[in-house]
C-alpha cells in the first residue's frame, strides 16, 4: 500500500574483490530456474500488505537469505491499513432503459492455474479511499488532470456535483481524486481504457492469449498522497505502541480523499461511457476506434455508487539482510525492494525480489532516519526487475555514470552479440536515465517513490533500474507467474541481467576507496533546470541571479573534487593513504556522501513538509512525474493562479531557498569553511 514491507540489503563497505565482481558476470548467475523458483515461490497466492500470505513471503525471504550465510533479522511494524468492506455500483439510464448493477469481479480465465487462490484477491478497491454513498449525473474527464478540468471550463462544463468518470494514465490516481474534489465533483470512477491497455481493440486478443488487459481487469492501488502510515505522519509505527492521529486528524491532513472513488474495469467504464450525452470529446480524449463517441456530459446517466472500507492496525514485516565489509563497515549500501503485492505481484514488485534473491519501508527509514542520514552511501532500489524488454534507468546525476558503466559489462538478455549498454543507446547513441519513472501510455507506478523515502526525505543518492517499459496488467489480477513466463520474460534473462547490474553497482559502491559519484553531472542538470525557469519566468520581475551564482559555486566545488579524485588514482596513492592517511579518504567520502544531504531543507516543500529536498520531489498534482525546483514549481503555479503581488514574492522566496542549499552543497563538496 502506501507503506510496503521490504527487503533491504545493506552492503557495509568491503574490500576490493574481484572474484565477487566476475560472479555477477558468469554464466553461473544466470542459473534462470534460480530465479524463476524464486518467484514462483514468491507469487503462488496474493500477498498483500498486512496478510498472512504476507507474512509467509517476508518468511521465505528470511530463510533464504539465512541460508546464504547474510545475517538476516525482521523489522516489525503496526500500521493503519484498509481494506474493502463492501461495495456497489449501478448505472441509471433515462426510461425506459433498465438500470445496470456492476458485479465489479475480475474474471478467472478458463485454464487459470491460479483460480484455487482467486478468491484470495481482495474486491478491487483503493486504498485509503473515502467511505461514502453519493449518487449523481456522471462526467467523462479524460486523465482528470488539471489541464483536463481546464479544458472542460473552457467548453463551459461544470461538474460540480458530478460523479466523474476518469481514465488511468499520465497521472497519479490519488491525484485524480483531489484533482475532481477540486472541482467540485462528489465521487470519483477511474476506469483502465482499452486504448492504453487493452490493446486498441480491432483482432487484438488479451490474457493469457497476449499480454494485454482483459475486458475485466481492474488496476487497484493506493490513493493516499503521503509517505508512510497516515496515522504516524514523521515517526515509526512500532509494535510496541506509538502516538496516532486520530482518523479526523488523518483526514484533516490532506493527504487522504475526502470523497468517495472506486476503481473498474475497462468494460464497465466503456458501459458508463455510453450514457453520457452532451458535448462530443476533442479527438484525444476518444478511445480506439472501436470504442463508442466519447461525450463528456454531466448525464443524462446518473451513477449510484457506495463504497465502505474497514480500517485496521496490521502488522508489516521488513527483511533486513546484512553482508558486512571490511573497511568503513559502518557506511550503508542499500539495496531495496517492496515485497507486498496487490494481488500476485510477478511483475511487481516480486520480479525485483526475485533478483534481489539473486544477489524500506517508509516506516523503517523514518525509525533509523539519523542513523541512514549519517550513514548510508546510496540506495539501489527495484521494483520492478521485469516486465519486458529494453533496459530503464532512473538515478539521482552523481550515480549515472556508475550505472552506465555496470551495463557496458552484462551481455543483453534479449541480443548475445551485445551489451545492455549497446541496446540501451542504439537509437539515441546516449544512455537516457531520468529522475523518473513514467510511462504516459500505460501508467507505471513512480518507481523511484520507494527510493524517495530516502532520497526526497533524508538526502541519500539514490537508483531504480528495470527491464520493459510498462505493461498493461498492472495492478491486477493478472500480474502472476503466468504472465511474466508467456509476455514478460519468457526465458528468465532478463531477470538475471537485471541482478547482475544490480550487484555490480552495489559492490562498486562498495569496494571503491573513494565512492564513484560525479557531481558534476548534478551541476548540469541543475542547470538545465535553472534556464528552463529562466524562460518561463522571462516576462516576471523575477530574479534568478542567486540561483545561477550558486550553481556557479557548485560548478567550481565539483571540478575542484573531480581533480583531487584525479591525482590520487593517477599516482596510485591508494595503499600509501590507507595507511598513512585514512582520515584522508574518508573526509573525501564524506564530502562526496554529504553533498546529497545539504539539497535539502528541515522545513521541507511548502504543504508538503515530509519532502526535503529541495532539488528533486514528486509534482504537486501529479505524484508520477518530477522536475527540478519542486518547490519554486508549487509556487509558480500558484502565482499564476492568483497572480498577486504575495505570490510572486513566494516563487522568489522559493528562489532563494534552492539557491542556499545548492550554496551548501558547494560548501560540502569543497570540504572547507567559508
Amino acid at each position: 500500500m502506501a507503506l510496503t514491507s521490504t527487503i533491504s540489503f545493506l552492503f557495509i563497505s568491503s574490500p576490493s574483490k574481484s572474484y565477487y565482481h566476475k560472479l555477477y558476470l558468469s554464466p553461473s548467475l544466470s542459473d534462470n530456474a534460480s530465479i524463476s523458483h524464486h518467484l514462483y515461490t514468491l507469487t503462488r497466492r496474493p500477498h498483500l500488505a498486512g496478510s498472512e500470505a504476507n507474512a509467509e513471503a517476508a518468511s521465505y525471504v528470511l530463510s533464504t537469505l539465512s541460508a546464504n550465510n547474510v545475517k538476516s533479522h525482521l523489522a516489525e511494524y503496526a500500521v493503519l491499513l484498509t481494506y474493502p468492506d463492501s461495495r456497489s455500483l449501478t448505472l441509471i439510464r433515462p426510461s425506459p432503459e433498465p438500470p445496470t448493477t456492476f458485479s465489479l469481479k475480475q474474471e478467472v480465465y478458463e485454464g487459470d492455474p491460479y483460480a484455487d487462490v482467486a478468491d484470495q484477491v481482495e474486491p478491487s478497491f483503493h486504498a485509503y479511499a473515502k467511505s461514502g454513498s453519493v449518487k449523481g449525473p456522471v462526467a467523462y474527464v479524460n486523465y482528470g488532470r488539471v489541464e483536463d478540468y481546464t479544458t472542460l471550463g473552457e467548453m463551459g462544463i461544470n461538474v460540480s456535483g458530478a460523479i466523474v468518470l476518469a481514465r488511468y494514465g499520465e497521472i497519479f490516481r490519488g491525484d485524480i481524486i483531489e484533482n475532481a474534489y477540486d472541482a467540485g465533483a462528489i465521487g470519483v470512477l477511474i476506469y483502465s481504457d482499452r486504448k492504453d491497455y487493452g490493446g486498441a481493440g480491432g483482432d487484438t486478443k488479451w490474457f493469457p492469449d497476449d499480454k494485454w488487459l482483459p475486458p475485466s481487469g481492474v488496476q487497484v492501488g493506493t490513493v493516499f498522497n503521503g509517505a508512510g502510515d497516515p496515522s504516524t505522519p514523521g515517526w515509526p509505527s512500532n509494535i510496541e505502541g506509538c502516538e496516532r492521529l486520530s482518523e479526523d486528524e488523518v483526514e484533516k491532513g490532506g493527504d487522504v480523499p475526502l470523497i468517495p472513488s472506486l476503481p473498474i474495469s475497462g468494460a464497465d467504464g466503456e458501459e458508463i461511457i455510453k450514457s453520457i450525452g452532451g458535448v462530443v470529446a476533442n479527438d484525444g480524449w476518444q478511445g480506439d476506434k472501436d470504442a463508442p463517441v466519447y461525450r463528456v456530459g454531466p448525464g443524462p446517466g446518473i451513477i449510484d455508487l457506495t463504497y465502505k472500507a474497514k480500517q485496521v492496525i496490521s502488522t508489516i514485516q521488513n527483511v533486513i539482510g546484512i553482508i558486512e565489509g571490511a573497511e568503513e563497515p559502518d557506511r550503508y549500501v542499500i539495496l531495496g525492494n517492496h515485497r507486498d503485492a496487490w494481488t500476485f505481484g510477478a511483475v511487481d514488485p516480486n520480479s525485483g525480489t526475485a533478483a534481489l534473491l539473486e544477489v524500506g519501508s517508509t516506516e523503517w527509514v523514518e525509525e533509523n532516519r539519523e542513523m541512514l542520514s549519517s550513514k548510508v552511501v546510496a540506495y539501489l532500489n527495484v521494483d520492478i526487475a521485469v516486465s519486458g524488454a529494453g533496459f530503464q534507468a532512473s538515478a539521482t546525476p552523481q550515480l549515472d555514470e556508475l550505472i552506465t558503466e555496470a551495463t557496458k559489462q552484462v551481455q543483453d538478455p534479449d541480443n548475445s552479440s551485445q551489451t545492455v549498454y549497446d541496446s540501451w543507446v542504439q537509437n539515441t547513441n546516449h544512455p537516457e536515465l531520468t529522475r523518473i519513472r513514467y510511462n504516459k501510455n500505460w501508467t507505471i507506478e513512480w518507481r523511484s517513490y520507494y527510493a524517495s523515502n530516502f532520497n526526497r526525505h533524508i538526502g541519500v543518492p539514490a537508483s531504480d533500474i528495470s527491464f520493459g517499459n510498462g505493461y498493461p496488467v498492472y495492478h491486477s489480477m493478472y500480474d502472476d507467474f503466468v504472465w511474466m513466463r508467456d509476455f514478460g520474460d519468457p526465458m528468465f534473462r532478463r531477470h538475471a541481467a537485471a541482478a547482475s547490474i544490480w550487484g555490480l553497482v552495489a559492490l562498486q559502491l562498495a569496494d571503491e576507496e573513494i565512492l564513484p559519484f560525479n557531481y558534476e553531472l548534478y551541476v548540469y542538470e541543475i542547470q538545465k533546470g535553472a534556464e528552463e525557469l529562466d524562460t518561463v519566468l522571462s516576462d516576471k520581475n523575477i530574479s534568478l541571479i542567486p540561483l545561477f551564482k550558486s550553481i556557479d559555486k557548485m560548478k567550481k566545488a565539483a571540478l575542484q573534487i573531480n581533480n583531487e579524485i584525479k591525482e590520487i588514482k593517477e599516482n596510485k596513492g591508494w595503499a600509501l593513504i590507507w595507511k598513512d592517511q585514512p582520515w584522508k579518504l574518508r573526509g573525501m567520502n564524506d564530502r562526496l556522501m554529504m553533498a546529497e544531504r545539504a539539497l535539502t531543507d528541515r522545513e521541507g516543500l511548502s504543504g508538503r513538509p515530509w519532502y526535503k529536498h529541495l532539488i528533486y520531489a514528486p509534482l504537486k498534482h501529479n505524484r508520477y512525474g518530477s522536475k527540478c525546483f519542486p518547490g519554486i514549481d508549487d509556487a509558480l503555479e500558484n502565482a499564476k493562479s492568483l497572480n498577486t503581488e504575495d505570490s510572486w514574492l513566494s516563487v522568489q522566496h522559493e528562489i532563494w531557498r534552492v539557491s542556499r542549499v545548492v550554496t551548501q552543497a558547494s560548501l560540502v563538496l569543497r570540504g572547507e569553511l567559508t
